[in-house]
């Protein structure tokens, strides 16, 4: 039993802050204490202004919601330092979020103790993030939020979508899974419209807008939203076609390669084909440059012409 009603309190907080909704029955079984003595500390903490409401159902419940402000949060050793480890990595992945990242990580380290604030500077200077492409398309951070929100309600959205041709249209889907790949993120959702399954990207979402109309979750094909994801961008339409054509058995070149494991497919024992075809020319030479061997290559003008240029400064460079 939790006899110390400052611990017991932030005991409480932190577990309204771990899942959506608790009964009163649970609450009172985690902290070893009577239902009514919870009921005393959920009004103690709204007198604190943390904004706890009471939830209807069989037994009623409490769930902490959001208020006019942003309560404390209670993070336990491993949460605190993974937060930390994340703030320091997701400086300039995400539009805006470079300073207010910063002045996150400056208000969490100032309150860490000593000895996780030595593993997170350990980890800090013992990693470094290579960035490939700065000028590529980026996330706005507050539909990441809004997303990733609607994905654990099961929260039925609205937005304004623009395809990859440039034509735009209203959407209304049922949000599922949030996925990231390399700088780019997508959302996995299941289309009113459509009364399908549809991947959108991120940076092509505005006007998004949750609708409070809860959904009942659909059956993922394959049971792996990231594997469903990336065999649908694999098979979707670009602008510029490459292939390349190796004598290399499949499982070789998927160690070490950019391309998505679903572009390289097994033509033989000893021979594979990588798709290379993008929209965006150097990352198919990057892409290209990384087989790590010979290759023949079926290509589009366009994308030959790319590379030949690419190749004429890289041998004017080494003369």
């Amino acid at each position: 039993m939790t006899t110390d009603l400052p611990a017991r309190m932030l005991r409480l907080l932190s577990l309204l802050q771990t899942r959506r909704e608790w009964s009163g029955a649970e609450l009172a079984e985690r902290l070893g204490v009577t239902t009514r003595t919870v009921r005393r500390d959920i009004d103690r903490l709204r007198e604190l202004e943390y904004p706890v409401e009471g939830t209807t159902g069989h037994a009623g419940g409490y769930r902490l919601a959001a208020g006019a402000a942003m309560p404390p949060l209670v993070l336990d050793d491993d949460e605190a330092t993974a937060t930390a480890v994340a703030l320091r990595t997701a400086a300039g992945q995400l539009t805006g979020m470079e300073e207010t990242t910063l002045r996150a990580l400056t208000k969490l380290e100032q309150i860490l103790p000593a000895r996780l604030r030595s593993q997170v500077a350990a980890l800090q200077e013992s990693t470094a993030t290579i960035e490939w492409e700065r000028r590529g398309p980026r996330t706005d951070p507050q539909i990441l939020a809004v997303l990733a929100a609607a994905c654990r309600d099961r929260e039925t959205v609205t937005f304004a979508y623009t395809n990859r041709t440039g034509a735009g249209g209203e959407r209304r889907a049922d949000p599922h899974h949030l996925v990231a790949s390399g700088s780019l993120w997508y959302l996995l959702a299941h289309d009113h419209r459509r009364n399908d399954w549809r991947i959108y990207r991120l940076d092509r979402i505005t006007d998004l807008s949750p609708t409070r109309a809860r959904f009942t979750p659909h059956s993922v094909p394959g049971q792996d939203p990231a594997a469903y994801v990336a065999s649908r961008i694999a098979s979707a339409p670009v602008n510029h076609r490459a292939i390349a054509v190796l004598r290399e058995p499949a499982d070789a070149v998927r160690r070490r390669t950019f391309a998505l494991g679903t572009r390289i497919r097994e033509t033989g024992p000893d021979t594979c084909t990588v798709d290379c075809s993008d929209d965006h020319l150097p990352r198919i030479a990057q892409i290209l440059a990384g087989l790590g061997s010979d290759y023949t290559l079926d290509a589009d003008d366009t994308v030959r012409a790319y590379l030949r240029t690419a190749a004429l400064r890289a041998l004017a460079a080494t003369e």
